[in-house]
């Protein structure tokens, strides 16, 4: 294969990869969360902020990885 060439496209492990992208995301909002107890003013504003942006991520991955679902029951065609 050419250096150039993208790689095949494989979704095989999509659903599973997502599961564990979301899993991850839900971890760092509990820690953050318990970072709050110690924060305040404009620190305590980024990380609420910033779980709020993490909070939209999982309603993306979450949709992706039902494309996902949809797409492996379908044999990706």
């Amino acid at each position: 294969m050419n250096r150039h060439e993208p790689k095949p496209d494989d979704r095989s492990n999509n659903v599973e990869r997502l599961a564990d992208m979301i899993e991850n995301t839900k971890e760092n909002i509990s820690e953050a969360e318990e970072s709050l107890r110690f924060a305040e003013g404009e620190q305590r504003e980024q990380i609420e902020a910033k779980n709020a942006r993490r909070r939209e991520s999982i309603k993306g991955m979450e949709s992706e990885m039902e494309d996902e679902r949809e797409a492996r029951k379908n044999s990706y065609q």
